[in-house]
C-alpha cells in the first residue's frame, strides 16, 4: 500500500492545499518497504490529484485540507486521513501501528474533527 504524507520542515504540513512537498511511501507486510518525496507545482486541485493518482498513492494524511480538495480526492479513490499533526517520523509510524487516531496526532483546535478522522480510516 501506498501512502503520502504532506510534508514541511519535518512536520505535517499544516495545509494540503497549499502543500508543495509529499513524502510518498510504500507500506509492505513487514514495514516500510521505500520511499522518496516528490515536490507539487500543480496549480489547481484537480491536477494536483491526478499527480497524486499516477504516484499510486491510496491513503493521503495531511493537516487541514478544504472540504473542496477532499472531495476531489475521495472521489479519485483516495482516501484521506485529515487534520494530523507531529512530527512525519511519528505520523508514520502511528499509522503503521494503527494508533493514529490518538488525540495527540490532532490538529488543535480540531477535536470535533476527530470523529470525521476516524470514519475516515473505516
Amino acid at each position: 500500500m501506498k501512502i503520502a504524507v504532506s510534508v514541511w520542515e519535518g512536520r505535517v504540513s499544516p495545509v494540503f492545499d497549499t502543500a508543495s512537498r509529499l513524502l510518498v511511501l510504500d507500506m509492505g507486510e513487514t514495514g516500510e518497504a521505500s520511499r522518496f518525496e516528490v515536490f507539487l507545482d500543480e496549480q489547481t486541485c484537480s491536477r494536483k490529484c491526478s499527480r497524486i493518482q499516477v504516484l499510486g498513492v491510496e491513503t493521503l494524511i495531511c493537516g487541514a485540507i478544504s472540504r473542496y480538495f477532499e472531495g476531489i480526492l475521495t472521489a479519485a479513490g483516495i482516501r484521506v486521513i485529515p487534520w494530523v499533526c507531529g512530527a512525519v517520523s511519528e505520523v508514520v509510524g502511528a499509522f503503521r501501528d494503527g494508533t493514529l487516531s490518538q488525540p495527540m496526532y490532532l490538529m488543535p483546535g480540531c477535536q470535533g474533527r476527530l470523529r470525521d478522522r476516524e470514519q475516515a480510516r473505516d
